[in-house]
């Protein structure tokens, strides 16, 4: 039997188009797209074609409102936004408790020089906007998820930054959308950021490439110099590949997401419905109403999360895990979106995700063999 891949949050399958496209732009247009002949004119084409796709995923078809800076991915553009803002503003840096690691790293390096203020999430994961506005009111910039990477929270970003707007027009308020992209609608716009990062893996584009919205008027100092592309902001010649792959791959996502949306909710049930049925003892850490509907967040009564992700990948079935002692923390501290929302330290976490490659027969498949192992797991305790 093939491998039933369900860690779409973690990285997701390349779409054929996207590598087909891919393919055609390095066998083509390999120019440098700073080059003034007609293979840098080629290559200048494809990234316009691309930013064009990507901003109109985004809600920004003509650019009104923003322009898109290529990067190597979410956790450089964050690091772009949230340290290029800081640089050039005083004050305290604004975030959350359970953000990635991508942010939540930045936040503790910056806290080495000025104040980081955290706030935490109530107990169903989601982020009080008044709450960021108290902590806002003389931060230089705050940066919050908008979908929570373990347990797939979608936060009201839109909400939190009118509040921030309220008591602190010069703040930065920057988006890190990385399990957002490709997974619920987006429109830079609407949310009134000024930033909003995201990587081409999540969405079933190429692995090393992503990029920062960045909103016309916002202020933010490189991260390095260099040859002076991309308005300066980020220098170095641009992955002319890799934007094609992550311009495609958003309007593919965009296009395919309201049917996605419906069947992924169908997906789930197929395996809380086996769960159920087999007597596996699971809580669904977030409810349907409240979260990106690709990911499937599971406590399980009495199973080691290490042990479940172990056992499940001997036989076939990929998914990613988390405990109230966050496995990759390697230091025993709880994870904060687990602790958050309650889950108790004897139950292990199960994360299932689908990309829009995943179909109904996979999880079918899989769901039964998620439910043997639980409870051959639970038995031996």
């Amino acid at each position: 039997m093939a491998p039933l891949y369900l860690d779409n949050a973690a990285s997701t399958r390349i779409s054929d188009e996207v590598l087909a496209l891919m393919t055609e732009v390095m066998r083509t247009a390999w120019g440098n797209p700073s080059s003034q002949h007609p293979q840098g004119a080629a290559a200048r084409g494809h990234l316009e074609a691309a930013r064009l796709r990507l901003l109109a995923a985004l809600g920004d078809p003509d650019g009104a409102a923003g322009d898109v800076i290529w990067t190597s991915g979410c956790t450089e553009a964050d690091a772009l936004a949230v340290l290029g803002a800081a640089r050039v503003r005083s004050g305290a840096i604004v975030t959350s408790t359970i953000e990635h690691a991508a942010v939540g790293a930045l936040a503790v390096r910056l806290g080495e020089s000025r104040a980081v203020v955290q706030v935490a999430p109530g107990r169903d994961g989601v982020i009080d906007p008044e709450a960021v506005a108290r902590a806002a009111s003389d931060a230089a910039v705050v940066a919050i998820v908008m979908v929570q990477n373990e347990i797939g929270v979608v936060q009201p970003v839109a909400a939190i930054a009118r509040a921030v707007r309220r008591v602190n027009p010069r703040c930065h308020i920057h988006i890190d959308a990385a399990q957002a992209f490709g997974k619920v609608a987006i429109d830079v716009a609407a949310i009134g950021a000024d930033s909003l990062a995201l990587a081409a893996h999540k969405a079933h584009g190429p692995n090393g490439i992503g990029a920062l919205w960045l909103r016309r008027g916002a202020v933010l100092e490189p991260l390095w110099v260099g040859g002076g592309q991309q308005g300066g902001l980020r220098g170095g010649t641009q992955n002319t590949p890799g934007a094609v792959g992550l311009g495609l791959a958003a309007s593919l996502a965009v296009a395919a997401l309201p049917a996605a949306r419906v069947r992924w909710l169908e997906l789930a049930g197929l395996v809380t419905a086996e769960l159920t049925a087999r007597g596996v003892a699971f809580t669904q850490l977030v409810p349907d109403a409240l979260r990106s509907p690709h990911i499937l967040a599971l406590g399980i009564a009495g199973v080691p999360a290490s042990a479940l992700r172990t056992v499940l990948s001997s036989r076939g079935v990929y998914i990613s895990t988390g405990s109230a002692c966050a496995e990759r923390d390697g230091h025993g501290k709880p994870s904060p979106a687990l602790v958050a929302i309650g889950l108790p330290e004897s139950a292990g976490m199960c994360r299932l995700s689908f990309g829009l490659d995943t179909t109904a027969a996979e999880v079918a498949a899989a769901a039964p063999i998620v439910a043997d192992v639980a409870l051959e797991l639970a038995a031996r305790r």
